[in-house]
C-alpha cells in the first residue's frame, strides 16, 4: 500500500488532477453551473479554520475565493443568510453558537465536518443528531450513495463505482435522532458494523430555507485504500472508461501520471461535491432574491 508519506503525496497529486478533471467535465456537461462557480466572490463563503480538516485547500485548487477566519474571531463577524459557512473539524467555537443557529434559520448554509458533530450540531440542534460515543479507528470503509438524485451528489459516482471513504482516527459516527427531518445522502454498512452507525453524509433543512450539511471524517482526504482490481487500475483508465474523456484529454492532465483510479476517484468526488454545494446555494440565493422582488 505504500507508506503514509507516499499516500499523502499521492493524494495531494490527486487533488491537483481533480481540479482539472472538474473543469474539463463541467465545461462539457454543465457549462452553466461552471459559470456560476466562476462568479462566486469571496464574501459568499466563510470558512472557520480547523486543526484537523482544511476544506480551504480544496477550494484553493479549484480557484474558489473565500474568507478564512480563526475560531476565536468568530464572534466578531457578521453572517448573512446568502452565505455558506464552512466549519472545519474540530469546530471549537464557544462564542457564537446562537449566531450560527440564527444564520441557518434565516436561510444560511452550514457545512460541518467530523468533530463539529459534537461541538456544533449537537449543541445547536440537540433533537436532530448526536455523536454516538464510539470513535472510529484510522480506517477506510466502503460507502454507498443513498439518494442519487440529490444535486449535491451530481456527477460524483458512476454506475460501477465502489467508493472507499477514509475515516480519520477518532472520527465521530452520526446518530440520527430525528429520522423524518434528516436525509442520509451517503451511508456505509461497514461503518455500521464496526462503529454502530451507517450515515456518512447527512443534510437537513431548518428555518426559512436554511440548510445544514455534515459529513463524518475530514473533507480534505490524506490517504486512500485500494481494495479491488478496479481501485488499483490507472487514473487515466478511470477518465476514459468511466467519465467519457478521450485518451488525448486524459493525457493532457499530467498530474494523473502514476495515480491509481482509487486515488483519483476519491479526490475528484470531494472536489465535485464541494462545487455542487456552492452551485446549488448560489442558485437558491438567486431564486430567493427574485422571489423577494415580486
Amino acid at each position: 500500500m505504500g507508506t503514509f508519506k507516499d499516500q499523502y503525496k499521492n493524494m495531494n497529486q490527486a487533488y491537483k488532477a481533480s481540479s482539472k478533471i472538474l473543469e474539463k467535465r463541467m465545461e462539457k456537461e454543465r457549462p452553466l453551473d461552471l459559470e456560476i462557480l466562476k462568479k462566486v466572490d469571496e464574501s459568499s463563503i466563510i470558512i472557520v479554520a480547523g486543526t484537523y480538516d482544511k476544506i480551504e485547500l480544496v477550494l484553493d485548487l479549484i480557484n474558489i475565493p473565500y474568507v478564512l477566519i480563526q475560531p476565536h474571531d468568530f464572534d466578531k463577524i457578521n453572517l448573512k443568510p446568502d452565505q455558506i459557512l464552512i466549519i472545519n473539524c474540530p469546530g471549537n467555537i464557544t462564542e457564537g453558537l446562537e449566531k450560527i443557529k440564527t444564520f441557518v434559520k434565516k436561510g444560511g448554509f452550514l457545512f460541518t465536518t467530523d468533530w463539529a458533530l459534537l461541538n456544533i450540531l449537537e449543541k445547536i440542534f440537540p433533537s436532530y443528531v448526536k455523536y454516538n460515543q464510539r470513535p472510529t479507528a484510522d480506517d477506510c470503509v466502503r460507502v454507498e450513495v443513498v439518494d442519487k438524485s440529490n444535486k449535491f451528489l451530481e456527477g460524483l459516482f458512476q454506475g460501477d463505482a465502489d467508493p472507499i471513504w477514509w475515516l480519520e482516527s477518532s472520527s465521530y459516527p452520526i446518530e440520527i435522532l430525528d429520522k423524518e427531518k434528516i436525509k442520509v445522502l451517503v451511508r456505509s454498512k461497514e461503518m455500521k458494523e464496526k462503529y454502530g452507525e451507517a450515515p456518512i453524509v447527512i443534510t437537513f433543512d431548518y428555518g426559512d430555507g436554511g440548510t445544514v450539511l455534515h459529513m463524518t471524517s475530514h473533507y480534505y482526504l490524506q490517504r486512500s485504500e485500494l481494495r479491488t482490481k478496479r481501485h488499483k487500475s490507472s487514473a487515466k483508465d478511470y477518465l476514459v472508461s468511466e467519465m467519457g474523456f478521450s485518451k488525448k484529454e486524459a493525457d493532457e492532465i499530467e498530474e494523473l501520471e502514476g495515480l491509481s483510479l482509487g486515488e483519483a476517484e476519491n479526490a475528484y468526488s470531494t472536489t465535485q461535491f464541494i462545487s455542487n454545494v456552492i452551485v446549488e446555494q448560489q442558485k437558491k440565493v438567486k431564486k430567493r432574491k427574485e422571489q423577494n422582488k415580486e
